[in-house]
């Protein structure tokens, strides 16, 4: 009897142990999604180890770690568990994708290109746009990585000993006979990554950097600007020297660094910095940061994810008038920024602009580009080896012509991101590559054709439509035809980096107007394979029939709950009304709106109301004359969706629409 109690008594605790277990890796798992939303992603990655030892779902937790890795720029370390992840059946979509850019930052360009392939070929159709353009345009830079890595230069290559240290240093730039640079050196930790909080440093730079580089002891850049529980960094002076724009933000008060802006200090009495001010050209809903002065001082570029981009992170410039204000900022353009990131710009004496990209084809997940501009086209050339590794290469400056830094987590440094010091060597002998002409550049034909339907299902052809091809630039058609039975137009030839519309008309329909850019379509000069080659773009054209009374649902037209004014987001779709006004001149419309049923009647309809008189006075203030629209608000009168449940549901019945009155 007493030997059956002990052991009952041993198996009760061994599942009592069990359950405890269990329970306190579920918490540990808990927290560490906790920790992971908040954008806490080191915190994240102690609990999802403790939560390791318990039966917690494989696929989830695996994922969550290689997540946590990512985010904080640990690609190397997060491709065990993508692969544990992936092995135990991860659903997430994007899994495969980042999978492939952690390969790559590995060097395991076939685990990469597979990984990609796979995740192209099984993309759901949810999939953004802008991640599915950047992985189809890595698997062709995949395809072509031993060419890329053919590209080398004889360029010495240093590591700043000295300065580095087993935290982070990156971002370079001289003033005067100072090295300024960024580094994780204050007493506050980073969530994200665990390291201290970046901030500005300086050292002096030794009259020749050949031997020795800077001086051992790096202090704070200015007690003005240092702020203990910010991240600070990347930052741009002024041709005198007496202004400095910088990033700072990462405090911790929102999620994934939309808090960090640009900001500007000058130098005052006493050769002391202001305290940092926010620069009115930051965006309070994106990052922006990495700045840089033009060698005139009269541009600043910079890097932002705000809304309206290529994709990720792209550049900007802005232009700064004597008075010191700066211009409203302008995207850099599809030739120069990827649905993938560019950051970190520098403009060297000679007009070129030298980047960091993980978009365009590059050895890593950032390598060092340079681009050019002449003749309207603008070229983009990846540095090649060995300023560019498998690992993040960026902040590339120069401080002669032949001299400079950049900085790279690449193997073999002190710490995670290091400062290193580069000398070129001699010139390519030139005489031999014009004489071999396998190494001539090589050149591409651009054309364009299309189709012309009708919008309906099925989609039909339609004859006797007339396209006009016409150069932005000129207004001037490069084309003119009228289509055949089957529909169809071109090819006719392009010009690269120019802008382009195609107008289509037919008589009983709406005038079709559809713009097309050669900006960013160019194609690299390492895809080529051939002396010459022919690239069709094709453009399908659908034209929607004019007939009274016809109603149009107008897409992303939404507005905040319980107001009326446009915001920024619909703009862009009631413009697309404004230019189907302005090629059918004779056309008369009304512009109503809709709302779902979760309010009172009399509400809906007021509100209804003022919703589409507010759209129709943003087209009138476009140029439109008031005379050819008619407000009308519906309020709940018309639901597509009769006793909607669920979000989506009440979503298409909140529609905006246009009818045609007149024709």
């Amino acid at each position: 009897m007493k030997t059956n109690t002990l052991s009952a008594l041993l198996v009760a605790l061994c599942v009592a142990v069990s359950l405890t277990g269990c329970n306190s890796a579920m918490q540990a798992y808990k927290k560490g999604v906790r920790h992971y939303d908040a954008g806490e992603y080191n915190l994240a990655l102690t609990q999802f180890q403790k939560a390791s030892k318990g039966a917690i779902d494989p696929a989830r937790l695996n994922y969550y770690t290689a997540e946590s890795y990512r985010l904080s720029n640990r690609f190397g370390e997060a491709v065990p568990f993508y692969q544990k992840a992936i092995d135990a059946n991860i659903a997430e979509p994007n899994a495969r994708f980042n999978y492939a850019y952690a390969l790559k930052s590995q060097g395991n360009y076939a685990g990469a290109l597979e990984q990609l392939q796979q995740f192209v070929a099984s993309a759901p159709k949810t999939t953004v746009k802008p991640v599915l353009d950047k992985a189809k345009r890595e698997v062709e830079t995949l395809r072509a990585i031993d060419a890329i890595a053919q590209n080398k230069s004889q360029i010495n290559l240093r590591n700043m000993g000295n300065l580095n240290s087993t935290g982070s240093e990156f971002a370079p730039v001289v003033r005067g006979e100072e090295l300024v640079f960024t580094a994780s050196r204050k007493e506050q930790t980073y969530k994200n990554n665990g390291l201290p909080m970046l901030g500005l440093y300086k050292t002096k730079l030794n009259q020749n950097p050949d031997e020795t580089g800077t001086s051992p002891a790096p202090e704070p850049f200015s007690t003005n600007v240092l702020q203990g529980d910010v991240n600070e960094g990347t930052p741009a002076f002024s041709k005198d020297g007496k202004t400095m724009i910088l990033a700072r933000g990462n405090n911790g008060k929102r999620k994934g660094g939309l808090d960090v802006d640009l900001y500007i200090s000058r130098l005052g009495e006493g050769n002391a910095w202001s305290q940092p001010a926010r620069l009115p050209i930051s965006d309070s809903l994106a990052w922006d940061g990495s700045p840089a002065f033009s060698a005139d001082g009269k541009t600043l570029y910079f890097a932002s994810n705000r809304a309206g981009g290529a994709g990720g992170i792209d550049l900007y410039r802005t232009s700064i008038d004597a008075s010191g204000r700066f211009s409203r900022p302008v995207n850099m353009g599809r030739d120069i920024n990827t649905p993938g990131d560019e950051m970190f710009p520098y403009v060297a004496p000679n007009a070129k602009l030298y980047f960091a990209s993980d978009g365009h084809p590059g050895l890593g997940k950032l390598d060092v580009f340079v681009a050019t501009r002449s003749g309207g086209v603008t070229r983009v050339e990846n540095m090649g080896q060995p300023i560019n590794s498998p690992a993040d290469d960026f902040g590339l400056i120069y401080t002669e012509l032949t001299k400079g830094f950049l900085a790279s987590n690449r193997s073999g440094g002190k710490g995670d991101d290091d400062i290193y010091f580069f000398q070129e060597g001699p010139a390519r002998d030139t005489t031999t590559i014009a004489q071999n002409p396998p190494n001539a550049p090589k050149t591409v034909r651009y054309f364009i054709a299309g189709t012309v339907s009708v919008n309906e299902t099925p989609v039909v052809p339609l004859d006797s439509a007339r396209v006009r091809i016409l150069d932005d630039a000129t207004g001037q058609p490069i084309a003119e035809v009228t289509t055949g039975e089957a529909g169809t137009f071109g090819k006719y030839p392009l010009q690269e980096g120019k802008d382009y519309t195609i107008l289509a008309e037919r008589r009983g329909y709406l005038t079709r107007r559809e713009s097309f850019t050669m900006q960013g379509k160019s194609i690299p000069q390492i895809f080529l394979t051939k002396p010459q080659t022919d690239t069709t773009f094709y453009v399908p054209l659908l034209l929607d029939k004019s007939l009274l009374n016809k109603t149009f649902v107008l897409e992303n037209i939404y507005y905040d709950l319980d107001k009326y004014n446009i915001r920024a987001d619909a703009a862009p779709e009631l413009d697309k009304i404004v230019v189907i006004l302005k090629d059918n001149p004779t056309l008369k419309l009304e512009l109503s709106s809709h709302t779902d049923v979760r309010a009172p009647d009399a509400y809906n309809l007021r509100l209804s109301q003022n919703r589409a008189k507010s759209a129709v006075d943003y087209i009138v203030s476009q140029g439109v004359s008031a005379d050819r629209l008619v407000a009308k608000g519906y309020g709940e009168t018309q639901l597509v969706v009769k006793n909607a449940k669920t979000e989506e549901e009440h979503q298409r019945n909140r529609r905006t629409e246009i009818k045609i009155l007149e024709l």
